[in-house]
């Protein structure tokens, strides 16, 4: 290959015109795929070349160009310094199946983050292989199967409140379990009642969103744990939501038994459009022993390897052990703020969401309660007229250069609009955003043809959102 690469180097020219097999290394190229003609390029200046990519990127999406208030989904400003960090060639450069004591570095970012986790979560060890929030469900599933079926019982069923992510349902179906719905009570939350009437002998666990979809926080969340521990269960904590009490409050101290987190949510990685995603799981210790494998252990100060002998494990879970850049970008975001850092965080990401909510709740009504967490749901099907639906909105918005909030979820209401500035975001920009918001408002009463028909500043215009889901079209 060193052959060949020389010949094209050192005189281009000549390698158009070859008509024999050529030998690399004792690896001979078919006739049929050396190229006898030049290569047909375009020309284009430099100064051209650079203007079309710029020119490019700016019909992007990105949180380095424009407020992305998707809730659920925590798109907050991820800070350069982590790109860096991640990229640095020393990491880059690495292979999985390196020897171990080539790799001790890695190794101990990963046992520091393990241990790091668990401070900021209240729970006693943590797997990193997972490569998002739902393969993070779906291992802790495994593991909550596993430990029933430890102690021979038999228990098949999972409850899930309405007001869920509807990964969690999904993921405990593809785990084996059947699911029950709980519904929510008017202000968000789960009736004790209501919860005590379905929880029997078969129920395996609960897997709850605290804050929850509708950025309410379970008020009699200690309450509803010993209830479920009274009744054998367990309770899973799903973690998307974390941003709202990270440094506040633990899941751990809640009575959660086993959670997975958001690592590239609520730990700064740039993300969507199905990745790159991290969902770390973490449990309480009498569910250490079924955690994927392999498990890292400190052998000694600096010096630490791969524990592969767990004969409870679940098993791998993932090829290799995670998504490194992910964690890498974590581990730096952590260390970066602090302890008063992270707590910072969430204060003003709560902070963000209820000033947001006090612009916009006089004049479109609100799902839940006067005040929120770090995200809440709006349900303008009152102010709704002429046939103008919430999916308008969100175009309507792209007019405006706003990426459009999360819409039609939670399911439980109705032309639901979900907003999570989170707390990067300034004023400024809030206040521009709800005065836009109640603008399309306006129009909806005064123009809403205008607002049926957008976006009209879009590169392309409205989609067959069915068909585009359906029948993707993947390439040019």
């Amino acid at each position: 290959m060193r052959k060949l690469l020389n010949e094209l180097s050192s005189d281009c020219a000549s390698a158009y015109h070859i008509n024999s097999d050529i030998k690399i290394d004792n690896i001979t190229v078919p006739e049929n795929l050396i190229r006898k003609s030049k290569l047909q390029l375009p020309t284009i200046s430099e100064n051209e070349l650079f203007r079309y990519f710029t020119n490019l990127s700016r019909k992007n999406y990105a949180l380095s160009t424009v407020f992305y208030p998707l809730g659920s989904c925590t798109m907050k400003y991820n800070p350069l310094v982590n790109e860096y960090i991640a990229k640095l060639e020393k990491f880059t450069m690495l292979h999985p199946l390196q020897d171990l004591i080539t790799v001790q570095g890695s190794l101990e970012i990963m046992y520091n983050l393990e241990e790091i986790l668990c401070k900021i979560s209240g729970m006693d060890a943590f797997s990193l292989q997972q490569a998002a929030g739902a393969h993070g469900e779906i291992t802790g599933l495994l593991i909550i199967a596993k430990y029933f079926a430890s102690i021979k019982q038999k228990r098949t069923k999972i409850i899930i409140p309405d007001s869920a992510h509807g990964t969690n349902s999904a993921s405990a179906t593809y785990a084996g379990f059947e699911v029950i719905s709980l519904k929510s009570e008017k202000n968000g939350n789960i009736s004790l009642q209501k919860l005590k009437n379905i929880l029997n002998s078969e129920v395996a666990a609960v897997m709850l969103t605290v804050p929850n979809t509708l950025g309410i926080f379970e008020k009699k969340i200690l309450e509803i744990a010993e209830l479920i521990h009274e009744n054998g269960s367990l309770l899973y904590y799903d973690g998307a939501n974390l941003n709202a009490i990270l440094g506040v409050a633990k899941p751990g101290d809640m009575g959660f038994d086993i959670m997975h987190i958001n690592l590239h949510k609520t730990f700064s990685t740039p993300h969507g459009g199905g990745g790159p995603g991290s969902g770390p799981v973490g449990v309480k210790k009498f569910l250490e022993p079924f955690l994927p494998i392999p498990r890292i252990i400190k052998i000694k100060k600096h010096e630490f390897c791969f524990n592969y002998f767990k004969p409870n494990s679940i098993g791998k879970v993932k090829a290799f052990f995670g998504n490194f850049p992910v964690i890498l970008k974590a581990y730096v975001y952590i260390r970066s703020l602090g302890k008063e850092g992270l707590k910072n965080v969430s204060k003003y990401a709560v902070l963000n969401a209820n000033y947001l909510l006090a612009k916009l709740k006089h004049k479109i009504k609100v799902s839940c309660e006067d005040k929120c967490m770090h995200e809440f749901v709006l349900a303008p099907k009152v102010i709704l007229k002429n046939g103008v639906k919430t999916i308008d909105i969100a175009k309507r918005l792209l007019d405006y250069g706003y990426y459009a909030p999360t819409i039609y979820f939670p399911t439980i209401v109705e032309e639901a609009i979900m907003i999570e500035p989170t707390e990067t975001e300034s004023k400024q920009t809030l206040d521009e955003f709800s005065e836009t918001l109640l603008k399309i408002i306006d129009e909806i009463e005064c123009n809403p043809e205008k607002v049926k028909n957008s976006p009209f500043n879009t590169e392309v215009k409205r989609l067959n959102e069915v068909v585009a889901a359906r029948k993707p079209i993947l390439k040019w």
